[in-house]
């Protein structure tokens, strides 16, 4: 197998002193307004003593704002007395996306939630997704990556941990994961199983051990009072619950939902005007009309109905009056009867 070369990620910081830094990851990028330019990305490294490293990030897509505004909040507020440990946090890794407001990269188009392990010879976001993955990661006890909904879709605000598989190892890893998702606190927590999972980075954070966690906290391209709150205790709260960051997790209730399988999502079968008949948080039942579809072509047109593969609440849909073919129009997720064990018992 061939060696891949050295990142060209240069890091102002240094992972491995103790105090307070920010300063940035430099990636050099040659383009048309700069020959000789980089990108930017903020960083800071808040460290004290022997611990684990929790490693926060926000911005994987540019148009999505709690875990940002989180991040933000978290790096000029958090004192390196109140930790044991590590706490590595990028607010913005996708940078060019999130200051183009776009969900992929304005540079090379790129995913960054889709480019793992990438490369460090490739794309702009390649060359992102290859530091975290050969740097950032190795160093991670746990990982915490902050999502919503971007301009597209809107979410009911919940907090997640994907199955793992039935190995005793996968079983553990996944218990420490649903442990911290209850720990966050979020109005909803689920248990996802992930139906689109080749170059996540959520994937390669959990192939090499890590305990992941990730949010839907809203959307719209836009963040609410509310949902900026729920990420910024829950992520205090799963630092505590860590045993990062000195403090007891404050109990907020949560309920429970599980998402086993593609049967949650469902896409538009047309392009057209789409007109909800349920809205987020609202109990369905299979068969039951989520939305119609109205032809913009011409008047007089029966609409298309989109109608609950399954049972159970509504948990997101399309922000956009218009969809096209293949959008996700709904998503559905089943009630959990009660916690997981691991999450009710802390394991």
């Amino acid at each position: 197998m061939a060696v891949l070369p050295p990142s060209p990620v240069r890091a102002t910081v240094d992972f491995d002193a103790e105090g307070v830094q920010h300063g940035h990851l430099i990636l050099p990028h040659s383009g048309d307004t700069s020959a000789w330019g980089a990108v930017m990305i903020p960083v800071a490294v808040i460290a004290q003593g022997e611990g684990p490293t929790a490693l926060l990030t926000g911005g994987n897509h540019g148009d999505e704002y709690e875990g940002p505004i989180a991040l933000f909040d978290l790096a000029r507020s958090l004192d390196h007395a109140e930790v044991t440990g590590r706490v590595i946090i990028i607010p913005a890794l996708n940078q060019p996306a999130f200051a183009a407001a776009r969900r992929t990269s304005p540079i090379d188009g790129g995913n960054l939630n889709r480019s793992f392990p990438g490369r460090p010879d490739g794309t702009v976001t390649q060359k992102i997704a290859d530091y975290v993955q050969r740097v950032l990661l190795p160093m991670a006890d746990v990982v915490l990556d902050f999502h919503s909904g971007g301009k597209t879709l809107d979410f009911l605000p919940f907090c997640a941990a994907h199955l793992l598989g039935d190995s005793p190892a996968a079983k553990a890893q996944e218990a420490r994961a649903l442990a911290l998702v209850q720990a966050f606190g979020a109005p909803f927590s689920a248990r996802m199983r992930e139906i689109d999972a080749v170059g996540m980075f959520d994937t390669a954070a959990e192939d090499m051990g890590k305990v992941f966690v990730t949010t839907e906290l809203g959307g719209g391209g836009t963040a609410t009072a509310r949902t900026v709150e729920i990420a910024r205790r829950g992520c205090r709260d799963l630092l505590r619950a860590a045993g990062i960051v000195s403090g007891t997790p404050e109990a907020r209730a949560t309920r429970w939902l599980d998402m086993p399988d593609a049967r949650c999502f469902h896409v538009a079968p047309e392009a057209g005007l789409i007109r909800f008949l349920v809205d987020l948080g609202d109990a369905v039942i299979a068969g039951q009309t989520l939305a119609l579809i109205y032809p913009v072509g011409r008047t007089g047109q029966d609409p298309v109905a989109v109608p609950a593969a399954r049972s159970g609440l509504v948990i997101s849909r399309h922000h956009l009056g218009l969809v096209q073919a293949g959008d996700c129009a709904v998503v559905i997720a089943s009630i959990a009867r009660s916690a997981p064990d691991s999450a009710t018992s802390g394991s």
